[in-house]
């Protein structure tokens, strides 16, 4: 739904729109690619499925481990259910309407009849946004383009993590994915290397590292970037960590532990 929230903005103002891809645009940003006119990738460009998943409270438990506080509910992929379904047919050969019934009250034992009627939500709507996203810059007379394209990106590819290049992503989406000029993909892997490097990709968080040897410090993190010709915009965050004791039953050594409590958490404008 963000995707769909954003197209609608950025369509408030312009009736062209463009998006650059120098690495990896997946899952939401895939579908933000989808309602560009224009989609311009690098050589190392890649889109992905949008098959969705599905998180709430009638999934299944996360499975308890020993020590540790329960972890929450598994996610349920509406490809997985599809899967298991059609696993049924194909690999057992069930087609009579009590075997398969049969079929589908064993997973509604494994997972809530609630938490399916969500699969079923999910997988209607992700079909219903990809081809309104592509309502946006399709025409009338090129309409036969949709449905396949919808089919491949939400069912054909069987797993979230497949990766489309941009060849791949030209066959599966059509002429709005172009190849970019070599000046002007020097240029954009120049500004997502800025980007990494200001939103510390490349860099492994470790609060204990961090703290050192000080009992206390304030770190600031550039979490997004919101850039126009006239403005810039980071999404902020600030932690104060600050070392603590943990109190220990008699007899055995102290020992110490790093707490974190966020300060700020927001947009600020440059």
């Amino acid at each position: 739904m963000a995707a769909w929230g954003l197209l609608n903005i950025v369509r408030q103002f312009t009736d062209y729109f463009s998006v650059l891809i120098p690495f990896r645009a997946l899952s939401t940003a895939t579908l933000i690619a989808l309602g560009a006119n224009e989609i311009v990738m690098s050589r190392l460009g890649q889109l992905s499925p949008v098959d969705p998943t599905v998180n709430t409270p009638y999934n299944p438990p996360a499975p308890q481990q020993p020590g540790v506080m329960q972890q929450g509910f598994l996610p349920v992929s509406v490809e997985d259910v599809r899967g298991f379904l059609d696993l049924a047919r194909a690999e057992a050969g069930l087609k009579g309407e009590q075997e398969l019934a049969g079929v589908f009250a064993q997973l509604a034992s494994d997972v809530r009849p609630l938490a399916l009627g969500n699969v079923h939500r999910a997988k209607e709507q992700i079909k219903l946004l990809t081809e309104k996203l592509l309502l946006l810059h399709i025409s009338e007379p090129d309409k036969n383009r949709i449905e396949p394209i919808v089919e491949t990106l939400t069912r054909k590819l069987f797993s979230h993590d497949y990766l489309i290049g941009r060849q791949e992503a030209r066959s599966i989406i059509g002429p709005e994915v172009i190849d970019v000029p070599r000046d002007v993909e020097a240029a954009m892997m120049s500004l997502y290397n800025s980007y990494a490097a200001d939103l510390q990709l490349h860099s492994t968080f470790n609060q204990e590292s961090v703290l050192g040897t000080a009992s206390q410090k304030t770190l600031t993190f550039d979490r997004a970037f919101l850039e126009s010709s006239d403005a810039c915009y980071r999404f902020r965050t600030v932690w104060e960590l600050q070392r603590v004791q943990v109190p220990q039953m008699p007899g055995m050594a102290p020992t110490s532990a790093v707490s974190v409590r966020p300060m700020e958490d927001g947009w600020v404008s440059d």
